[in-house]
């Protein structure tokens, strides 16, 4: 008997990207029998290898006690192959190999919900990125592509027994148990396997493609929760239909399964056919779930969908090319996310995800390419620079093509690489072949790091009617990557009349000169200039319109200017970008108020009748974490709380009449389409929170009333947050009946324990009542975050005494989930930037912790939050 165990790794073991190396054996077949007992599980594994260049056979393995092996028909001893805590190697092996291994695994024991683990009475995989090694020994790596035959035993208990592509066969084994063969048609490598053992009910629907294949579409999750389940089956159905339109890629099995888990750390993983989603990203119900809540269900399950061909039919050939699919996807998921709201909003909400996460990623310890060139834990590279920025990048790139060449650039990725494991150069490469356009210039994005800063200066010139723009592009030197490089940036642009608010038309032969064509200018050097000519007064000018680039934009428009494209913009996004602009001139470097206010007078009320939805986007003001994340050095917390809670108090004493008005007259029961009613209860909560900033007792009776009447989320939590958090005296009889009425709904539980949490004047003591509460479970990621996610809505209350919080979950989970551990030490990344002494104080906690944990996962995050 052989135990392969769990290896202490030290932060230094660091695996490059030029080191990379075709694996010497492929596997042609893999047949897979997983026999799931209460206290243990045996996997046999038979592989068909065949060699592809010289080396050893290696196959890699972790926690796996290893029963027996074979070798062509021939039991091997320990004297024929190398064991260790990473793999088992056979040197000399013939060019074909039929290996067969029989192994014992722990799922039942296995808390970091990798691989094979037991959540709850059901049995389920995580295998992205290397999961896969700790169910057999295997070369687990996605350049290694396989047909896999599954046959998944368990107790009859357990009536659900899938895995990934066609069930083929299935019947018992004897009295108490039974079995199903499952058979996936489609080569795939390891991380896409998925098997799943457990008593589930389903929603059953299906689908006829384009091609004319009736697909069975199936949803899993437990009895109670398959009623929530009817919005993910509509939006799977639309995104099935909307990559057929769009991407002209139809489904490609005769049946695709989701199952609903709710111990997962990820959001949702896109194994061929058979999608294991979080329920936070599959369970969808007015009355359970709020509008944001279903809009990301409806997100995720296009983005797992789409992962169908983007990611899976073609695939990663190593690990640095996560943003390959990751960045493509979440682009394709966004879009389809258009069609679903106003795209204006959409583009709001998605920038404003950027800038909160991956901006501060970028700029500090953190930071790395979208294709980073070494790591040492692959899990912590699950990042936004990963998914948002690479998302961007292929953005830009489509801006720049447009929609046709964009398609044929696509098209011609899918004719060349199907069935392949592929690189970022072969992505580009496609694009550029099939649009004919050169895109091998975007490379640069995909390898560095960091925000470029993107300066802009304009100059008219009455006597000739002319309108000067010059940029100026720069990186912030990183120590790692001396040699950075000027980077193409589209910049969407638009010029207008300042009398008339009137937008100029920039549609001419010497523009096309230029570089500017259908309003945008790729600007890819380190300094330019453009002219506009025939415009007849000094415009007021819209850079980056629709958010063209991921750049910090530096331009010297004026705060008055500013706040005329609050008003005449005709880009929703722009015209949101324009009021963060002037908050944060306000916040940050402490201009007048004034301007804001008269262009929130003056905007807000048209927009309010026009489009809810933006309007209530225009309310938005930077968060404490986003203005924290602009601030590099002496950041006070209390210093930017106590001048954005001045701004919103003057917002709401300003707008108080307008506030109470317009609150008592919308109601979103009167909308016809989701959308519609979402901006308007998004608008409503807007006013009621505003309402109660004035000490308006009125205020409270209205979230009372509003808290007792509605049968929807949004509003119940709406109202429940103003009245928690301004400590009204209806709070506790609300939450109190909050969790009478939920308590059994996990889901909504966790906004109960997110509320609290996130109060603005929440203790040290109130989180520790939170995190001892009976209901509070380090064994479910959701619960986890949603008290350590609410408690960093507040970055004064994350700096004192939530350093200790981060601190103790990241040595607890460093062992159980280091996963999680890891993502939730992130959240003190930026401690350097803070003012003395609080800088030291995190400092010196954070390099306690060190000779405390030994993960992977955990060491290198806070190595390299400890190197700056």
């Amino acid at each position: 008997m052989n135990i392969a165990a769990n290896p202490v790794v030290e932060a230094d073991q660091t695996i490059y990207l030029k080191d990379y190396q075709k694996p010497a054996f492929l596997v042609d077949s893999i047949n897979l029998d997983i026999q799931v007992y209460a206290d243990h599980t045996i996997v046999n594994a038979i592989l068909e290898m065949q060699r592809q260049t010289e080396g050893d056979l290696v196959l890699l393995g972790r926690d796996l006690e290893l029963k027996s092996i074979h070798l062509n028909s021939q039991q091997l001893t320990e004297n024929d192959y190398q064991l260790d805590a990473e793999q088992l190697v056979i040197q000399n092996a013939p060019d074909r190999a039929r290996i067969e291994t029989q192994v014992v695994i722990h799922p039942e024991s296995n808390t970091m919900l990798e691989g094979l683990y037991q959540a709850g009475d059901l049995f389920v995989t995580q295998n992205e990125p290397e999961g896969f090694r700790k169910i057999t020994f295997y070369p687990d790596r996605p350049d290694v592509l396989s047909v896999f035959t599954t046959r998944v035993e368990a107790d009859k208990k357990y009536p659900v027994l899938l895995a990934n592509g066609n069930l083929i066969e299935k019947g018992e084994v004897d009295a108490q148990r039974h079995y199903a063969i499952w058979q996936d048609p489609t080569k795939k490598p390891s991380y896409l396997f998925a098997c799943v053992v457990g008593d589930l009910a389903v929603l059953k629907d299906s689908y006829v493609t384009s091609e004319g294949r009736n697909v069975a579409l199936e949803i899993y999750a437990v009895e109670k929760d398959i009623p929530k389940c009817h919005i993910a089956m509509e939006t799977l159905k639309h995104s099935m239909r909307w990559d057929e339109e769009h991407y002209g890629l139809p489904y490609d099995l005769d049946n695709y399964m989701i199952v609903a888990v709710s111990q997962f750390n990820m959001g949702a993983m896109e194994n061929k056919g058979l999608n294991i989603f979080n329920t936070s990203c599959v369970l969808a119900d007015e009355e359970y779930t709020t509008d944001a809540a279903i809009m990301r269900v409806q997100s995720v399950i296009a983005h797992e969908y789409f992962h169908n061909w983007t990611g899976n039919r073609i695939t990663c050939r190593d690990w640095f090319q996560l943003c390959l699919k990751e960045g493509l996807t979440v682009f394709r998921d966004q879009s389809f996310s258009e069609d679903l709201q106003s795209a204006a909003v959409q583009r709001i909400d998605d920038v404003a995800v950027l800038k909160a996460h991956q901006f501060p990623e970028d700029s500090g310890p953190l930071s790395h390419p979208p294709r980073p060139d070494h790591f040492v834990e692959i899990n912590n590279f699950y990042t936004a620079t990963v998914y948002e920025k690479g998302a961007e990048i292929n953005r830009m790139m489509s801006t720049l093509l447009g929609k046709e060449k964009f398609r044929a650039g696509t098209d011609e990725y899918f004719r060349r690489h199907d069935g392949q494991a592929v690189t970022v150069e072969d992505w580009v490469a496609a694009l550029t072949a099939g649009s004919g356009v050169d895109l091998s210039a975007f490379l640069t994005w995909y390898n560095q790091p960091g925000t470029p800063k993107l300066q802009a200066h304009g100059e008219y010139e009455a006597s000739t009617q002319t309108y000067r723009l010059s940029f100026k592009q720069s990186l912030k030197a990183h120590p790692k990557y001396p040699d950075l490089k000027a980077v193409p940036i589209p910049v969407a642009l638009a010029l207008f009349n300042a009398e008339t608010g009137e937008q100029y038309t920039l549609q001419s032969e010497a523009l096309f000169e230029n570089g500017v064509k259908d309003g945008v200018y790729l600007f890819d050097q380190d300094e330019a200039t453009i002219e506009f000519s025939g415009i007849n007064a000094k415009p007021v000018v819209s850079l980056l319109r629709n958010f063209s680039a991921p750049v910090n934009l530096e331009f010297d428009a004026s705060d008055a200017e500013l706040a005329f494209l609050m008003q005449y913009e005709t880009n929703g996004f722009n015209q949101w970008q324009a009021t963060q602009t002037l908050l944060e001139r306000i916040l940050l470097n402490g201009h007048a108020v004034e301007s804001y206010l008269q262009a929130m007078k003056n905007t807000v009320p048209a927009l309010v009748n026009q489009d809810p939805l933006l309007a209530s986007r225009i309310f938005d003001v930077p968060t404490e974490g986003y203005l924290g994340s602009r601030i590099d050095q002496h950041y006070s917390p209390v210093d930017i709380q106590e001048k954005r809670e001045a701004l919103l108090n003057t917002l709401a004493r300003e707008l108080g009449a307008f506030c109470k008005e317009t609150y008592l007259s919308l109601d979103p029961d009167l909308q016809k389409e989701f959308s519609q009613a979402m901006g308007v209860r998004a608008l409503k909560n807007i006013m009621l929170s505003l309402m109660a900033r004035q000490g308006d007792t009125e205020a409270f009776d209205l979230a009372h009333q509003q808290y007792q009447n509605t049968g929807n989320m949004s509003e119940r939590l709406g109202a429940l947050r103003v009245l928690v958090w301004n400590d009204a005296p209806q709070a506790e009889s609300c939450l109190q009946d909050f969790y009478d009425r939920f308590k059994d709904e996990a889901l909504s539980l966790d906004q109960w324990f997110t509320v609290q949490a996130s109060h603005p004047n929440a203790t040290a003591e109130t989180i520790h009542t939170l995190t001892q509460h009976p209901d509070y479970d380090l064994g479910t990621p959701n619960r986890i975050r949603s008290v350590s996610g609410g408690l960093n809505m507040n970055p004064v209350n994350t700096w004192s005494f939530g350093v200790q919080h981060y601190i103790h979950l990241a040595k607890y989970l460093d062992e159980k989930n280091p996963i999680l551990g890891s993502r939730l030490l992130q959240v003190l990344s930026r401690w350097y930037t803070l003012d003395e002494p609080q800088r030291s104080q995190v400092q010196v906690a954070l390099e306690t912790l060190k000779p405390l944990v030994k993960s992977k996962n955990v060491v290198e995050t806070l190595n390299s939050m400890l190197n700056v």
